[in-house]
Protein backbone atom coordinates (compact mmCIF):
# COMPACT_ATOMS: atom_id res chain seq x y z
CA UNK A 1 0.00 0.00 0.00
CA UNK A 2 1.11 3.49 -0.32
CA UNK A 3 1.17 6.37 2.21
CA UNK A 4 -1.98 7.46 0.76
CA UNK A 5 -3.89 4.37 0.84
CA UNK A 6 -2.57 3.49 4.42
CA UNK A 7 -4.00 7.18 5.82
CA UNK A 8 -6.97 6.43 4.42
CA UNK A 9 -7.48 2.90 5.77
CA UNK A 10 -6.59 4.56 9.42
CA UNK A 11 -9.39 6.77 9.33
CA UNK A 12 -11.89 4.96 7.52
CA UNK A 13 -11.72 0.69 7.81
CA UNK A 14 -10.44 1.44 11.08
CA UNK A 15 -11.82 4.35 12.87
CA UNK A 16 -13.37 2.87 15.16
CA UNK A 17 -10.93 0.79 16.44
CA UNK A 18 -8.05 2.81 16.30
CA UNK A 19 -8.69 6.54 14.93
CA UNK A 20 -11.58 7.36 17.29
CA UNK A 21 -9.99 5.88 19.94
CA UNK A 22 -6.76 7.64 19.34
CA UNK A 23 -9.28 11.11 19.33
CA UNK A 24 -11.32 10.22 22.49
CA UNK A 25 -7.61 9.67 24.70
CA UNK A 26 -6.54 13.20 23.22
CA UNK A 27 -10.01 14.91 24.04
CA UNK A 28 -10.64 12.99 27.40
CA UNK A 29 -6.93 13.94 28.80
CA UNK A 30 -6.36 17.03 26.70
CA UNK A 31 -3.59 15.48 25.61
CA UNK A 32 -2.79 18.24 22.27
CA UNK A 33 -3.28 22.28 23.48
CA UNK A 34 -2.80 25.16 21.04
CA UNK A 35 0.56 25.98 20.56
CA UNK A 36 1.97 22.63 21.43
CA UNK A 37 5.13 21.58 19.78
CA UNK A 38 5.00 17.69 20.45
CA UNK A 39 7.81 15.41 20.12
CA UNK A 40 6.31 12.05 18.31
CA UNK A 41 9.15 9.31 18.97
CA UNK A 42 9.28 6.30 16.70
CA UNK A 43 11.45 3.78 18.04
CA UNK A 44 10.76 0.99 14.67
CA UNK A 45 8.18 -0.81 16.32
CA UNK A 46 4.22 -1.31 15.10
CA UNK A 47 3.21 1.12 17.63
CA UNK A 48 5.07 4.15 17.19
CA UNK A 49 4.53 3.80 13.89
CA UNK A 50 0.86 3.61 14.07
CA UNK A 51 0.99 6.70 16.23
CA UNK A 52 2.97 9.07 14.07
CA UNK A 53 0.30 8.07 11.45
CA UNK A 54 -2.47 8.91 14.39
CA UNK A 55 -0.73 12.52 14.84
CA UNK A 56 -0.01 13.47 11.00
CA UNK A 57 -4.12 13.08 10.52
CA UNK A 58 -4.84 14.96 13.71
CA UNK A 59 -2.32 17.39 12.46
CA UNK A 60 -4.33 18.08 9.56
CA UNK A 61 -7.57 17.51 10.94
CA UNK A 62 -7.67 19.64 14.51
CA UNK A 63 -8.81 22.37 15.68
CA UNK A 64 -5.85 22.94 17.77
CA UNK A 65 -2.93 24.51 16.29
CA UNK A 66 -0.38 22.65 16.94
CA UNK A 67 3.18 21.37 14.99
CA UNK A 68 5.17 18.10 14.94
CA UNK A 69 8.60 16.86 14.96
CA UNK A 70 9.33 12.96 14.76
CA UNK A 71 12.52 11.95 16.11
CA UNK A 72 14.06 8.55 15.87
CA UNK A 73 16.90 7.73 18.55
CA UNK A 74 19.21 4.81 17.19
CA UNK A 75 20.30 3.49 21.03
CA UNK A 76 22.78 1.03 18.71
CA UNK A 77 20.69 -0.72 16.64
CA UNK A 78 22.50 -3.02 13.80
CA UNK A 79 22.49 -1.95 11.00
CA UNK A 80 19.93 -3.60 8.96
CA UNK A 81 17.27 -2.44 11.71
CA UNK A 82 17.82 0.93 11.45
CA UNK A 83 17.57 0.75 7.10
CA UNK A 84 14.19 -0.60 8.18
CA UNK A 85 13.36 2.11 10.57
CA UNK A 86 14.44 4.32 6.96
CA UNK A 87 12.67 2.22 4.59
CA UNK A 88 9.05 2.52 6.77
CA UNK A 89 9.30 6.35 7.39
CA UNK A 90 9.74 6.49 3.60
CA UNK A 91 6.88 4.03 2.85
CA UNK A 92 4.72 6.01 5.56
CA UNK A 93 5.72 9.42 4.27
CA UNK A 94 6.84 10.36 8.10
CA UNK A 95 10.39 13.09 8.04
CA UNK A 96 11.78 11.91 11.11
CA UNK A 97 15.37 13.32 12.60
CA UNK A 98 17.64 10.22 13.47
CA UNK A 99 19.86 10.65 16.40
CA UNK A 100 22.41 8.51 17.69
CA UNK A 101 23.04 7.78 21.40
CA UNK A 102 25.13 5.08 22.86
CA UNK A 103 22.37 2.94 25.20
CA UNK A 104 22.38 -0.10 24.56
CA UNK A 105 26.15 -0.46 25.13
CA UNK A 106 25.56 1.40 28.68
CA UNK A 107 23.42 -0.71 30.33
CA UNK A 108 25.21 -3.87 28.59
CA UNK A 109 25.34 -6.31 31.88
CA UNK A 110 23.91 -4.05 34.45
CA UNK A 111 20.56 -5.14 36.48
CA UNK A 112 16.89 -5.08 35.23
CA UNK A 113 18.22 -3.45 32.13
CA UNK A 114 15.06 -3.50 30.36
CA UNK A 115 13.63 -0.90 33.46
CA UNK A 116 17.15 1.11 32.84
CA UNK A 117 16.59 1.43 29.23
CA UNK A 118 13.24 2.80 29.26
CA UNK A 119 14.79 5.40 31.68
CA UNK A 120 17.98 5.89 29.69
CA UNK A 121 15.53 6.38 26.47
CA UNK A 122 12.65 8.34 28.14
CA UNK A 123 15.98 10.66 29.14
CA UNK A 124 17.42 11.01 25.91
CA UNK A 125 14.42 11.41 23.97
CA UNK A 126 13.21 14.67 26.68
CA UNK A 127 16.65 16.12 26.28
CA UNK A 128 16.27 15.56 21.87
CA UNK A 129 12.67 17.20 21.75
CA UNK A 130 13.66 20.22 24.15
CA UNK A 131 17.03 20.77 21.87
CA UNK A 132 14.50 20.48 18.69
CA UNK A 133 12.47 23.64 20.90
CA UNK A 134 8.79 20.81 21.85
CA UNK A 135 7.38 20.78 24.93
CA UNK A 136 5.71 17.57 24.51
CA UNK A 137 7.35 14.17 23.96
CA UNK A 138 4.41 11.44 22.59
CA UNK A 139 4.99 7.29 23.21
CA UNK A 140 3.20 4.74 21.51
CA UNK A 141 2.04 3.13 24.87
CA UNK A 142 -1.39 1.50 24.37
CA UNK A 143 -4.63 -0.20 26.54
CA UNK A 144 -2.79 -3.05 26.57
CA UNK A 145 0.20 -2.05 28.20
CA UNK A 146 -1.72 0.38 30.44
CA UNK A 147 -3.47 -2.81 32.20
CA UNK A 148 -0.44 -4.88 32.29
CA UNK A 149 1.13 -2.15 34.48
CA UNK A 150 -1.58 -2.13 36.50
CA UNK A 151 -1.29 -6.28 37.16
CA UNK A 152 2.73 -5.95 37.11
CA UNK A 153 2.16 -3.27 40.24
CA UNK A 154 -0.28 -4.91 42.08
CA UNK A 155 1.70 -9.03 41.59
CA UNK A 156 5.06 -7.64 42.02
CA UNK A 157 5.20 -4.71 44.11
CA UNK A 158 2.41 -4.26 46.04
CA UNK A 159 1.37 -1.28 44.96
CA UNK A 160 -1.32 -0.04 43.12
CA UNK A 161 -0.54 2.20 40.25
CA UNK A 162 -0.98 2.61 36.52
CA UNK A 163 0.76 4.50 33.34
CA UNK A 164 -0.90 7.41 33.65
CA UNK A 165 -1.94 9.01 30.21
CA UNK A 166 -0.05 12.34 30.73
CA UNK A 167 2.26 13.66 33.25
CA UNK A 168 4.99 16.89 33.68
CA UNK A 169 8.40 15.30 33.55
CA UNK A 170 10.67 16.11 37.09
CA UNK A 171 14.08 16.52 35.51
CA UNK A 172 13.23 18.84 32.37
CA UNK A 173 11.51 22.19 32.82
CA UNK A 174 8.06 22.45 31.07
CA UNK A 175 7.80 18.89 29.40
CA UNK A 176 5.44 16.72 29.19
CA UNK A 177 5.29 13.32 28.11
CA UNK A 178 1.79 12.27 26.72
CA UNK A 179 -0.13 8.44 25.55
CA UNK A 180 -2.42 9.51 22.64
CA UNK A 181 -2.99 5.69 22.39
CA UNK A 182 -4.64 4.92 25.76
CA UNK A 183 -7.62 3.37 24.63
CA UNK A 184 -5.91 1.38 21.90
CA UNK A 185 -5.95 -2.09 21.59
CA UNK A 186 -2.94 -4.26 20.82
CA UNK A 187 -4.69 -6.30 18.81
CA UNK A 188 -6.08 -3.59 16.74
CA UNK A 189 -2.77 -2.27 15.71
CA UNK A 190 -1.68 -5.90 14.66
CA UNK A 191 -4.76 -6.50 12.63
CA UNK A 192 -4.12 -2.91 11.23
CA UNK A 193 -0.45 -3.65 10.29
CA UNK A 194 -1.75 -6.91 8.67
CA UNK A 195 -4.18 -5.46 6.71
CA UNK A 196 -1.91 -2.87 4.99
CA UNK A 197 0.99 -5.68 4.82
CA UNK A 198 3.06 -3.39 7.18
CA UNK A 199 6.02 -4.92 8.71
CA UNK A 200 8.13 -3.20 11.44
CA UNK A 201 10.59 -4.03 14.29
CA UNK A 202 9.76 -6.56 17.07
CA UNK A 203 12.31 -5.79 18.85
CA UNK A 204 15.75 -4.60 17.96
CA UNK A 205 17.30 -4.50 21.17
CA UNK A 206 20.90 -6.08 21.22
CA UNK A 207 21.52 -7.07 25.19
CA UNK A 208 17.79 -8.67 25.97
CA UNK A 209 15.35 -10.67 24.24
CA UNK A 210 11.61 -9.15 24.34
CA UNK A 211 9.05 -9.21 26.70
CA UNK A 212 11.42 -11.50 28.72
CA UNK A 213 10.11 -12.52 32.32
CA UNK A 214 7.31 -10.55 34.59
CA UNK A 215 5.68 -8.38 31.60
CA UNK A 216 5.41 -12.02 29.52
CA UNK A 217 3.93 -13.46 32.24
CA UNK A 218 1.26 -11.16 32.73
CA UNK A 219 0.12 -10.52 28.84
CA UNK A 220 -0.65 -14.08 29.19
CA UNK A 221 -2.61 -14.24 32.23
CA UNK A 222 -4.91 -11.19 30.67
CA UNK A 223 -5.47 -12.94 27.20
CA UNK A 224 -6.70 -16.68 29.53
CA UNK A 225 -8.84 -14.36 31.36
CA UNK A 226 -10.79 -12.64 28.99
CA UNK A 227 -11.55 -16.26 27.36
CA UNK A 228 -13.71 -16.21 30.73
CA UNK A 229 -14.53 -12.57 30.93
CA UNK A 230 -13.90 -11.13 26.93
CA UNK A 231 -14.35 -7.24 29.13
CA UNK A 232 -12.11 -8.57 32.18
CA UNK A 233 -9.46 -5.96 29.94
CA UNK A 234 -11.96 -3.19 30.48
CA UNK A 235 -12.78 -3.71 33.62
CA UNK A 236 -9.11 -3.79 35.00
CA UNK A 237 -8.72 -0.06 33.20
CA UNK A 238 -12.14 1.36 34.96
CA UNK A 239 -10.67 0.16 38.63
CA UNK A 240 -7.99 3.16 37.70
CA UNK A 241 -10.29 5.64 38.10
CA UNK A 242 -13.29 3.95 40.32
CA UNK A 243 -11.01 3.97 43.56
CA UNK A 244 -13.19 4.18 46.75
CA UNK A 245 -10.95 5.41 49.14
CA UNK A 246 -13.64 4.99 51.78
CA UNK A 247 -13.04 1.14 51.08
CA UNK A 248 -8.90 0.78 50.75
CA UNK A 249 -6.82 0.79 53.97
CA UNK A 250 -4.25 3.65 52.96
CA UNK A 251 -3.06 5.20 50.13
CA UNK A 252 -0.32 7.98 49.14
CA UNK A 253 -0.73 11.61 48.44
CA UNK A 254 2.79 13.88 47.22
CA UNK A 255 4.93 10.85 49.30
CA UNK A 256 2.83 11.54 52.58
CA UNK A 257 0.59 7.70 53.74
CA UNK A 258 -3.15 7.94 54.91
CA UNK A 259 -4.71 5.02 56.54
CA UNK A 260 -8.63 4.43 57.05
CA UNK A 261 -8.05 4.59 60.55
CA UNK A 262 -7.50 8.34 59.84
CA UNK A 263 -11.56 9.16 59.41
CA UNK A 264 -12.97 5.62 61.29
Amino acid sequence: MEANEIERCLIKTFKRKIYSKFLRAVKEYSLVEDGDKIAVCISGGKDSFILAKCMQELEKHSKFKFSLKFIVMDPGYKKENLEKIKENLKKLNINATIYESNIFKEIENQKSMCYLCARKRRGSLYAKAQELGCNKIALGHHFDDVIETILLNIFYTGEYKTMMPKLKSVNFHNMELIRPLYFVKEKDIIAFKNYCNLSFLDCACTVTKKEEGKRKEIKELIESLRKIDKNIDIHIMKSSENVILQQVLGYKDENKTYTFLDKY
